[in-house]
Order: C-alpha cells, then structure tokens, then sequence
C-alpha cells in the first residue's frame, strides 16, 4: 500500500485535517464521540480511490477534498448505523459506538454524520458529487433489505447475488471513483467511466470478501461466520446450484436449523470446496478485477494510474 499511497500522500494528510475539522461539533458528548471515530479509522481506501480518480482523470481540486470528504462521512454513518441493526459490539478490533454510548446515542451520531455530508456539499454548491453519493446510499439501503429479503427463503440465484453486492458494496466505491474523477473534470463521461470501474472492483472486493468466510488463502481468521448468519455468498449459490438434490437440502437444512453448530457448518465448507465454489468465486473476482483494470487502461499511463493498478491488485491479493 506503501506505493499507493506515495501520488497522493500530501493530499491524504491534508484530507486528514480537513476531516478532522468537518466532524468537529461545539456539544462535548458529540466532539468526544467524533474523536473517537476519527483514532479508530480504517485503511482510508475510499478517500483513495478519489484522489487517485482526480489525479488520473485531471487533477485534485478544492472539490476532491469536499469529495472525499463526504464519502467518508457517509461510509462512517452507515457503518456506526450497521453495528445498530447488526447488535455488533465490536468494530476492527474497537469497541463500536453502540456498545460504549448504546444504541440512542448511535442512531443519533449516524444522523449527524449524514447530515454534515449533505451540508458540506450543499454550502459549496457541490450538487452533481451529492447526487452521485446520495444515489449510493439509497442503493445501499436497497441491497441491504433485497438481501434481508432474499436470506428467509435461502434462494438467492446469481443474478440476485450480484445484483445485492453491487447496491450494498460495490455501489459506495463506484461512488467514490465517480465523485473524485467529476471534481477534477465535471465531465459527465469521464465521471461514468470511473463509476463503471469502481463497481466493478467493488463486485471484486466482495467476492474476496466471501472467500475469507471459506479458509481461503489461509488467512488465519475464523471460518463459517456467513454460513452462521444465514448470508448466500457465491461459493455456496454456486455448490447449491451444481450438487445433486440430496446434497442440496443436507446444505440448506444445515443452514437454517444447525448454523451454530461448528461441525456441521464445516461440513457445508467442505463441501463448496469439492464441487468447486472455491474455483467459481476466485475466477468470478479476477474477471471483475480484468474488466475493471481494461477500463482503467483508457486513460494515458502515469504515476497516479499505476498507483490505481496496484490499488485494484490490494483488493484482490488482500489477506483480511
């Protein structure tokens, strides 16, 4: 990542501070939460992904930074909204909002987030990088209830699969490629392209996603926690799609009635891997990360983009 971040690494620390500044509130409990948020932040993949857009497409602007910004307030609030919905207590090795200020405080932190969002684009007339966030999230609400849906009756088909990924994850990183490539050209094409390859990585990045819940690439992390939440991924909507009928209802039965039993959810593993799930999913990943790479590569060759190539090689190559 070291590489990838080397093009933009003055922008990102300077991105740093200006976030730091748009979360800031005058009540105490709310600045102490936000403080909080911003020590335990991520790999800051997203901000990436749109300054390394700007720069490939034309250049980072005042807008990029708004850009990114933005994102990042929107990605922050759906995820302190999730560890909600989701009674989660913990969040990359912290404990969540919802476990240190319980669920009130949260749903309310989640609000002020979005709501600083939509004014920092509103107060500097930033209205095609709103509608192109806004239409993310809506499309993230959209994945995640189709796939709330769809997980009762355990019969998700492909086509239902991809569609779910590509509103719930693939959507907000189209978004965020879209968003920087528009701040640096307000160019309705370019902007396009950018969305198309973002989704695309973002379809990849979810099937990596899913081959972690399978052992895959020995990562050292536990195994069967999707099989144990009831969610179809790939691997296993492929194996259900390719055993015989008796295979097929020993996998879902396993699935709705005995997910918390370790054995038995090995079992199911087991068995995506000898009928090939494995294999289906890897390939499915690196078409996208083909596709993506082949409309990255309209766009002339320099630092920036190199950086993107290795950016897009991480999602896939990742080991958690």
């Amino acid at each position: 990542m070291k590489n990838v971040k080397k093009p933009i690494a003055a922008e990102l620390d300077l991105f740093e501070k200006k976030f730091a500044e748009s979360v800031r509130s005058k009540n105490p409990l709310l600045d102490r939460i936000m403080r909080f948020i911003i020590r335990r932040k991520g790999k800051q993949m997203r901000p990436m992904f749109v300054f390394l857009a700007a720069k490939i497409s034309g250049g980072v602007t005042d807008s990029t930074y708004r850009a990114s910004s933005l994102i990042e307030l929107l990605h922050t609030a759906t995820l302190v909204h999730d560890d909600v919905v989701d009674d989660a207590n913990m969040r990359r090795s912290f404990f969540s909002v919802n476990a240190l200020w319980k669920n009130k405080v949260a749903v309310l932190v989640g609000d002020y987030l979005l709501s600083k969002g939509l004014l920092l684009s509103l107060e500097n007339d930033d209205f095609q990088i709103l509608k192109i966030v806004s239409t993310a999230v809506k499309e993230m609400s959209e994945g995640e209830l189709l796939q709330i849906e769809k997980t009762r009756k355990l019969d998700i088909k492909e086509d239902i699969y991809f569609e779910i990924i590509r509103s719930k994850t693939a959507s907000l990183l189209a978004s965020a490629c879209s968003a920087g490539a528009w701040s640096a050209t307000g160019d309705p094409e370019t902007a396009k392209l950018f969305h198309t390859f973002g989704e695309k990585i973002g379809i990849s990045f979810q099937i990596k996603d899913d081959l972690f819940d399978y052992g895959h690439d020995n990562i050292g992390k536990p195994t069967g926690i999707d099989i144990k939440e009831k969610k179809m991924t790939l691997p296993l909507i492929y194996t259900l799609q390719h055993v015989d009928e008796a295979t097929k209802r020993k996998i879902i039965y396993i699935v709705k009635n005995q997910n918390k039993d370790k054995h038995k959810v090995n079992e199911v593993i087991e068995i995506v891997k000898q009928h090939g799930g494995i294999a289906y999913a890897h390939e499915k990943m690196m078409q996208y990360q083909a596709e993506a790479m082949e409309v990255l590569h309209r766009f002339p060759e320099s630092e920036a983009r190199n950086a993107m190539e290795e950016l897009v090689q991480y999602v896939t190559e990742r080991r958690y």
